[in-house]
């Protein structure tokens, strides 16, 4: 833990890990020499954990990547963790939001949370790669934006994957939308933040979840939301529109195929570009 996480893990991320290993994984492995751990024994103590599914993923993937570096370090010679069995079933399905929701909820968020959320549900982005979004990253002229970076826990880091890494087509409407909040904005430098608060930096998505989004979600009458509610129900949109796997994959950039379905080919530019268009019609323009 003290000489893997540091090096190749950022700080919400080891800050987790930690949590895992103490409250979870030493109580029970800590005393044990990692060579005499033994699969079954890992599997049928997940199976009998009293925790949730989600947890216990959580614990197995941490002692999967332990493991990983004891091999590297040449103080165990296989990976204990592989042939652990577990569920993959989703602990409950995700909040999708049909096109109507969306434009129900766009009319009870005020400004900038509008745009915030129209611009993370347009683009299929995560919190942390809307929030590290800055003016220099959009290409009005033609109409692209690049994903290089996010925010988390107040810091500027890398996106979550080298695939993450991209650059999507704008909307021409989407466009003239970051447009006029640029015209307005107090910081519109290259440099700066889309979406920063008065200090400058991005403002903390749970508190705007807490204080704009759920309440507005509240009196519109479609239930409970989070953040990721918008990057399903673009990739929900995406498959329903007939977007090709292959284009569906890039767009969400994801970094393992299975994670969006089969793919075959690399998509073209302009089908990206017509399928990104054809979410953003569908959710909020007129």
């Amino acid at each position: 833990m003290a000489e893997y996480a540091p090096k190749r893990c950022r700080k919400l991320t080891q800050k987790v890990y930690r949590s895992i290993f103490e409250n979870h994984i030493r109580p029970k492995w800590g005393g044990e020499f990692v060579q005499d751990v033994r699969t079954m024994a890992l599997e049928n103590w997940l199976e009998s954990y009293p925790h949730s599914r989600q947890v216990k993923s959580h614990v197995r993937n941490l002692m999967h990547t332990m493991y990983q570096a004891a091999i590297r370090w040449e103080i165990a010679e296989k990976n204990q963790v592989d042939l652990v069995r577990q569920s993959r079933k989703r602990l409950k399905t995700p909040r999708i939001l049909t096109p109507a929701e969306f434009k129900t909820l766009l009319g009870k968020l005020p400004e900038p949370f509008k745009t915030m959320v129209i611009t993370t549900a347009c683009l299929g982005l995560r919190v942390c790669e809307l929030l590290g979004l800055q003016w220099g990253d959009i290409d009005f002229e033609n109409l692209a934006v690049k994903i290089q970076r996010s925010w988390v826990e107040g810091e500027v880091n890398p996106t979550k994957t080298e695939a993450s890494e991209s650059t999507l087509p704008l909307d021409p409407d989407l466009a003239e939308v970051l447009l006029s909040l640029r015209a307005e904005s107090v910081s519109p430098s290259a440099s700066d933040f889309l979406f920063a608060g008065p200090s400058g930096r991005p403002r903390w998505p749970d508190t705007i979840l807490a204080d704009y989004l759920k309440p507005a979600a509240a009196k519109a009458g479609i239930g409970n939301i989070g953040w990721h509610t918008f990057r399903h129900t673009y990739s929900t949109l995406l498959h329903a529109l007939g977007t090709r796997p292959a284009v569906q994959k890039e767009l969400l950039r994801h970094a393992d195929i299975q994670t969006t379905m089969n793919i075959y080919t690399q998509a073209l530019s302009s089908e990206k570009r017509e399928a990104a268009s054809k979410v953003a019609g569908a959710l909020w323009k007129v």
